[in-house]
């Protein structure tokens, strides 16, 4: 199985983050998480103080053998996301040549709208950063799930997000499963 990519940049939506590393790896992929915009080191402080080491540096990701990019929320993560070089080419290089994206909270706005991934497309967001004059449809639905995109609007759907992406990659069974023993489906 190809490695999955989580970038993280000083002020990352924790929860967006690590729940879905979490999920993803419950199911089985193999997902690395990348430091961004950290002046070199692997330690990333998330937007509520939350310290994380990073599995990666920029230079250390085989882009060649990627299946997912994902960027989570958070500010000022995704305007860090939005301003790497890095992730930028990243990006455009990988859904380029056939690759998955997923991005939540102020990814989808900040991030892959500038590139032109969303035109003509539907998409969601986190609520207030719709931008504006852009050719995407922002839905403000939970998860909007495309063929190669997924993108989803906030902190609370991160579980919707990462099954979404777990369902896309391994199956509906694997998703539905690892949704199962989290509780995530329990009713009382």
């Amino acid at each position: 199985m190809k490695t999955s990519y989580i970038f993280l940049a000083p002020g990352f939506e924790e929860i967006e983050a690590l729940a879905t590393v979490d999920i993803l790896r419950r199911g089985g992929m193999e997902v690395r998480t990348v430091a961004i915009a950290t002046e070199g080191g692997k330690e990333v402080t998330g937007a509520h103080g939350v310290g994380v080491m990073a599995d990666l540096l920029p230079e250390e990701v085989d882009l060649d053998q990627t299946e997912w990019l994902i960027c989570p929320g958070g500010m000022p993560g995704a305007q860090h996301l939005a301003d790497s070089s890095f992730v930028k080419e990243a990006l455009l290089s990988h859904y380029g040549r056939g690759g998955k994206i997923a991005a939540i909270c102020a990814s989808p706005a900040l991030v892959l709208t500038p590139l032109g991934l969303l035109d003509g497309l539907k998409a969601t967001c986190y609520p207030g950063m719709e931008p504006e004059n852009a050719k995407v449809e922002m839905t403000g639905e939970q998860v909007v799930v495309l063929d190669r995109i997924i993108t989803g609007n906030g902190p609370a759907t991160t579980f919707h997000f990462a099954l979404a992406i777990l369902e896309k990659t391994l199956g509906e069974a694997i998703s539905h499963s690892v949704g199962e023993g989290m509780l995530f489906y329990h009713q009382s």
